[in-house]
């Protein structure tokens, strides 16, 4: 792995550039910090970097996931149980940084860890371990000011969301405050993976283009290498979840494997385009 040059929006910035060179769509995998074990979720993350994917999505667990489905929130609740704290997400970004990850990480909160912990220390905190932005479900653009700012202070991305319910006025406020990119939710309903993406979505992802110029990363039911390969063309980046977090129990190699293909898949379709079989 290469060495780490860059942080923050400006290493995201440079994910995206990567990728629009290669004529692809970004891959950032999630997974949560703790599960199975804490070990086990940095040398899984570890792994991954190795693949040369292109960016983490790191889960610090909660015990209200909202937006979650059945496999993240028994992650989750597993990785709580293992006594995984935001002050230990963070030392795993300062781990994972150690081992050579150079990727960049964006860390997945509900809002109020990271309101007990201290907003600006947070932010602070965060920056100096090596992460490079926060993405929030529970956090509407309207009431996020005040790490609006602390982020911007820092260079640091805020990911919004926007969801096919969402008004062409939502998708502007969202446009208006996001940065890093626009995390675009497939369905109506929470996480998990599907075996089929949903028959509107490309309908809806162009209402989104329309409306940003920003780059947009869909998340929410995708699962399998066909799924990575329509993203080519269709979205600047997406994120597995899910799909990876099921296989997390049995260990880092099938995860490995399952980010492996997906990574592949966009290969495949990277190398055809450019007439190479």
């Amino acid at each position: 792995m290469s060495e780490r040059t860059v942080q923050g929006l400006a290493a995201i910035a440079a994910m995206f550039a990567r990728a629009r060179n290669e004529q692809r769509a970004a891959f950032l995998p999630f997974f949560t910090v703790g599960f199975p074990t804490y070990e086990t979720s940095l040398d899984v993350l570890t792994a991954l970097a190795e693949l040369d994917v292109d960016g983490f999505e790191i889960g610090i667990p909660f015990s209200d996931p909202l937006a979650d489905g059945a496999v993240i929130q028994e992650a989750t609740q597993v990785a709580l149980n293992n006594g995984t704290t935001v002050k230990k997400c963070l030392q795993a970004v300062r781990e994972l940084r150690a081992r050579g990850v150079r990727q960049p990480i964006l860390l997945f909160s509900y809002l109020n860890p990271i309101l007990a912990y201290g907003l600006e220390r947070m932010v602070e905190d965060a920056h100096a371990a090596g992460a490079d932005g926060f993405i929030i479900p529970d956090l509407p653009p309207e009431e996020g000011s005040a790490l609006d700012a602390a982020c911007a202070r820092a260079q640091m991305a805020l990911v919004y969301f926007v969801a096919p319910t969402s008004s062409p006025e939502r998708i502007a406020l969202a446009s208006q405050h996001a940065t890093g990119f626009i995390y675009v939710v497939s369905i109506t309903g929470v996480t998990g993976a599907r075996t089929e993406l949903p028959p509107d979505l490309l309908a809806f992802i162009q209402r989104v283009r329309s409306g940003t110029s920003k780059p947009l990363v869909l998340g929410f039911g995708i699962s399998t290498p066909e799924h990575a390969r329509q993203m080519n063309g269709l979205v600047d980046g997406f994120i597995v979840a899910s799909a990876l977090i099921r296989l997390g129990k049995e260990g880092v190699e099938p995860v490995r494997a399952l980010a492996a293909s997906l990574r592949a898949a966009l290969a495949s379709q990277e190398k055809n385009e450019q007439g190479g079989g």
